[in-house]
């Protein structure tokens, strides 16, 4: 029964470690741009988007389709960004177990 005990108890400092590094990542912030840094995108590594600029340059109410296009990529390169970060970091506290199908891990 000891063991069990023991094994709950590194259970349990794992999921605190986990909790610490997803609230790492909700402050951790990546940059992207697209259109040759006329739109920059600023997300968190937990999937937030916190800002998006637009160079005034980049505004052409004739071809409105490429300033969206523009947008959506920085917007996705930002949360790839963000996700690789993760996903590097959370690997780390699990070694690469993936959480070992445990809840919360």
């Amino acid at each position: 029964m000891a063991s069990i005990g023991k094994l709950m108890k590194q259970a349990a400092k794992m999921q605190r470690q986990m909790q610490e590094a997803q609230a790492q990542m909700a402050d951790k912030e990546v940059e992207a741009s697209s259109g040759g840094g006329a739109v920059k995108v600023t997300a968190t590594c937990d999937g937030t988007v916190k800002s998006i600029k637009i160079d005034p340059d980049a505004v052409d109410a004739e071809d409105i389709s490429m300033l969206e296009d523009m947008v959506l990529g920085a917007v996705n390169q930002a949360l790839e960004q963000g996700r690789e970060i993760q996903a590097s970091e959370m690997g780390k506290l699990t070694g690469g177990m993936g959480g070992m199908g445990l809840p919360g891990l």
